[in-house]
């Protein structure tokens, strides 16, 4: 009986754990929208729940209801963050990843949260409202590490309490391949702050056409063009840093089957990544098409932001107790 009611309580922890990232998703897609929408001021320089304008409900302007909507979610997520650090801390205090997955989140919700505040109240500039999406996607990706663990809760857990005992125990990757992913993961946030720079200084209409940049293969590297084209340049670089990944992925470790199954996760969110900048390009002279496609090109990075770090933690784990096979 009492192992059944732990069951239903895991059951109950794990789904709460997926509604909370997926909401956590609605967060920073929100995000990216009152940026999209110019939608930052929509309540004035009121930055509470409460208040909007000066009112608890906002005016029925476009921009209002985005910025409200956007600060509803983000409260309610808050709560759901809350109620699954609290359950770790209780229920879970043994599994040392689940933990640290539950504090990193906590932080980066409540850094986000107050870095939109001062952007609300003060002016800030496009680097810094860039970093708040950067730790939007860290409160995203944290919450998704999170969510993983509740899911796989069925399986052994290693006495170290730092995962499952079946990948720690499993032999090590070479340190070059450790290297490759972490690089990987660490330039793919890069490339993230820099389309978020992009966003947030109005530059994405800076390279017209696809591939070519305004007709030329190199443009200038100045304004609103240099800061797209640079853009485009590091996702480039990128493809060939998730192509080398995969490759080196199923040459030395396709026995794994979760590097095998996450180098293919990677290599495809990045392909549809690519394609998506591509439609963002021709959606330029549309608005409610170039809405669209920034959302799904949001959403594959985080996806794909996602997968790279839950590889990274892997190979982590698969070096802490094994020596490295040669």
């Amino acid at each position: 009986m009492r192992r059944r009611r732990w069951r239903t309580l895991h059951k109950r922890f794990k789904w709460l754990s997926i509604f909370t990232t997926f909401w956590m998703g609605f967060v920073l897609l929100g995000g990216a929208l009152v940026t999209k929408t110019d939608s930052g001021q929509g309540c004035g320089s009121d930055w509470t729940i409460w208040r909007c304008n000066g009112k608890f409900v906002p005016a029925h302007t476009v921009e209002s209801i985005i910025e409200y909507s956007h600060r509803a979610v983000s409260a309610v997520v808050g709560l759901l963050v809350v109620a699954l650090f609290i359950i770790v801390l209780t229920k879970f205090r043994k599994r040392k990843d689940m933990v640290l997955y539950a504090s990193t989140t906590l932080f980066f919700t409540v850094l986000q949260g107050i870095l939109g505040a001062i952007a609300v109240v003060h002016d800030q500039s496009s680097a810094t409202m860039a970093l708040h999406f950067g730790f939007s996607l860290l409160a995203f990706t944290t919450t998704l590490l999170l969510s993983i663990s509740f899911a796989r809760l069925n399986r052994p857990a290693h006495p170290s309490g730092w995962g499952e005992e079946a990948i720690l125990n499993s032999p090590a990757v070479s340190k070059g391949f450790k290297a490759l992913v972490w690089i990987s993961t660490i330039y793919t946030y890069i490339v993230v702050y820099t389309g978020a720079f992009m966003r947030h200084t109005e530059s994405w209409a800076g390279c017209q056409g696809w591939p070519l940049c305004n007709g030329k293969w190199i443009p200038s590297f100045t304004g609103a063009e240099g800061i797209a084209f640079f853009h485009r340049i590091s996702a480039l670089l990128l493809l060939i840093l998730i192509v080398w990944l995969v490759v080196k992925a199923f040459r030395q470790y396709g026995h794994v089957q979760e590097i095998r199954k996450i180098s293919i996760y990677s290599f495809v969110l990045t392909i549809l990544q690519m394609f998506s900048g591509a439609f963002v390009v021709f959606s330029l002279k549309s608005a409610n098409m170039l809405l669209l496609s920034s959302l799904v090109h949001t959403i594959l990075i985080a996806g794909l932001f996602g997968v790279l770090c839950y590889l990274s933690i892997i190979v982590w784990q698969m070096n802490q107790f094994q020596l490295e096979v040669k």
